[in-house]
């Protein structure tokens, strides 16, 4: 099954994130981040597909740096 993962460089950024967006109504989940696509944070974000769009718009603007990924 697909995922999406959002990459951060921060812990702080990624905890600014999950506020945000699940402030926003959507669903998200906090993970270890897989090692396959980073070793800057060591945490992620995991959210179902469809909210793709909606979560990088919001992520930019509230100016929060961040990397989309689809995995699985």
């Amino acid at each position: 099954m697909k995922r999406g993962i959002v990459l951060f460089h921060t812990t702080t950024s990624a905890l600014r994130a999950e506020k945000i967006l699940q402030k926003a109504g959507l669903s998200v989940k906090l993970i270890p981040t897989p090692r396959e696509l980073s070793s800057d944070c060591g945490i992620a974000l995991q959210f179902e597909l469809p909210a793709r769009d909606q979560i990088e718009a919001i992520l930019i603007a509230a100016g929060v740096e961040s990397e989309i990924h689809v995995v699985g």
